[in-house]
């Protein structure tokens, strides 16, 4: 009896449980569809995505070949304007260089020409000297000339030895014979200091040693002149020869100073305008 109350109380419960089991699994069914259904959308999206990163993966990749190329053809530009550009800038300045050494070389001979052109004048201002000198009258002869008699001419081309002595080294400094003018203008100055030719003769002194090179020794004539005889008519001309003795021994401050002593002191004079030039050519 009790059994058969079980077995019936089984087949009423049964029912309802398997009816509520297949609920269970159509919503457990429904819910994988669903999430198959998401899945498959994740998918599709991430698909999306990985076609997205290739796509710009490539564009990337393109713009980076692009700016290469760029980059190669900039540099070969610039390389072909500038092989361009080298040539003619390195043209320009060979020229500017050989036309600043050509114009050195112009100043430099125009400075030597107004020096000898100086010295030319020194010469010629000697030679007058030494003509003036020549052409004054002798003295007459001692006692007087016998009345009624004229006094007999002086020989004709005859000179006193000073005066020869000058002129021989004037003549052999001209010849070139630099040596023997500098001995004959040594021997005048130690026989005949007080003449009037002195101051010339002590400038050819040192336009020997000028001539010679010896800037030391032309320098301190020159000095010795200015100090010796400070006014003559070489006093302009030993200013100046003396300064282009101080810039020979690269003394340029020494050298600037000296011109511009001449400049004020004789500012009229046809060698302030060349201790002008020097001055400029020194730098000052």
């Amino acid at each position: 009896m009790m059994i058969g109350r079980l077995l019936l109380a089984v087949m009423l419960v049964f029912p309802f449980a398997a009816s509520a089991q297949k609920r269970q699994i159509q919503e457990l069914q429904r819910d994988m569809a669903l999430l198959q259904d998401e899945i498959r959308t994740v998918n599709s999206g991430l698909t999306n995505l990985t076609v997205l990163v290739e796509q710009l993966t490539d564009k990337v990749n393109n713009t980076n070949t692009t700016v290469t190329v760029l980059d190669s053809h900039l540099k070969d530009s610039l390389k072909e304007q500038e092989s361009q550009i080298a040539t003619p800038v390195a043209t320009v300045g060979a020229k500017v260089d050989q036309m600043s050494q050509e114009f050195r070389f112009v100043k430099e001979s125009i400075a030597d020409l107004n020096s000898r052109v100086g010295q030319l004048q020194a010469q010629i201002g000697d030679l007058k000297t030494s003509m003036r000198i020549m052409a004054a009258p002798p003295p007459p002869p001692a006692g007087g000339a016998p009345a009624g008699s004229a006094a007999a001419p002086a020989p004709v081309g005859s000179m006193d030895s000073a005066t020869k002595l000058y002129n021989d080294a004037l003549r052999d400094q001209s010849g070139g014979k630099l040596d023997l003018a500098l001995m004959e203008f040594q021997d005048f100055l130690r026989l005949h200091p007080n003449s009037d030719l002195a101051p010339a003769a002590q400038f050819g002194v040192g336009e020997v040693y000028f001539a010679k090179g010896d800037y030391q020794a032309a320098s301190e004539s020159f000095d010795l002149l200015l100090e010796k005889y400070p006014e003559n008519e070489k006093t302009p001309d030993s200013m100046f020869m003396k300064a282009k003795s101080l810039a020979g021994l690269d003394q340029k401050r020494s050298a600037a100073r000296e011109y511009r002593a001449l400049i004020k002191k004789y500012p009229n004079a046809a060698l302030s305008q060349r201790a002008q030039e020097e001055l400029a050519a020194l730098g000052y």
